[in-house]
């Protein structure tokens, strides 16, 4: 069992019941006054995002992208926004309201070729492009593992969270990168959690950001981490 979910109470940002109101709710204010909605973490984040996949991705490459757990779009599209191609990334949410609001919302920028779709990650096979048919060069996660690990604990006290890092390394072609922000677990914790014998992936790099101070100790509000999936031998 993974010791740092397990340690997590459950909680309703961890439902899908949650989601789905919040997602109701935007897609809503979104059809009334064109609001996109929270940006969850915030656009520093983001950007945060965004820049380390052109400084280690490069659009000419034309990566397959996958994010899991999308909600609005805001981060798929940021990329977009920079030159990665959108009929090679998808974005899955297994919201359906939250999946709605992120086509209108690719309609309304002019964002013709992304796939968006309803999709839950941990049951679910995501569907993949047009053609496509190696595995994915870059997943994203802005926030979804962290809902996860808030998910209902089974019988066993274990969470829907551990079978979470497996599910992703499969998905990466070799050579791929996880880029993950969370705001629940620490670099350490993230490490123990991905970089494993089970998962196979590498530790790769880190994003900085503002660092805070709370009863008495000095850390970041949110950690972004890069892993990468070796590639095969020659």
């Amino acid at each position: 069992m993974d010791e740092d979910t397990s340690q997590l109470e459950p909680s309703r940002l961890g439902t899908k019941t949650h989601w789905d109101s919040v997602y109701s709710r935007e897609l809503s204010n979104f059809i009334d006054t064109g609001d996109e909605g929270e940006i969850w973490f915030g656009e520093e984040v983001v950007e945060k995002m965004v820049n380390w996949a052109l400084d280690h991705i490069s659009p000419i490459s034309r990566p397959y992208i996958l994010e899991i757990g999308a909600g609005n779009g805001t981060l798929l599209f940021a990329l977009l926004e920079a030159g990665f191609e959108s009929t090679r990334a998808v974005g899955i949410d297994y919201s359906a309201d939250a999946v709605r609001l992120a086509r209108a919302i690719a309609e309304r920028r002019g964002l013709s070729g992304v796939l968006l779709l309803e999709c839950n990650f941990l049951s679910q096979s995501p569907p993949k492009c047009s053609g496509q048919e190696q595995e994915w060069d870059l997943l994203l996660d802005k926030g979804t593992y962290d809902a996860i690990a808030l998910g209902e604990k089974d019988r066993q006290g274990i969470s829907p969270a551990v079978g979470y890092p497996a599910r992703a390394a499969a998905l990466l072609n070799p050579g791929g990168f996880f880029l993950i922000t969370s705001c629940n677990f620490t670099e350490d914790e993230l490490k123990q959690t991905f970089a494993t014998p089970a998962t196979g992936l590498l530790y790769h790099s880190r994003v900085s950001h503002p660092s805070i101070r709370f009863g008495g100790k000095t850390g970041s509000m949110y950690t972004t981490m890069a892993f990468q999936k070796p590639h095969l031998a020659p």
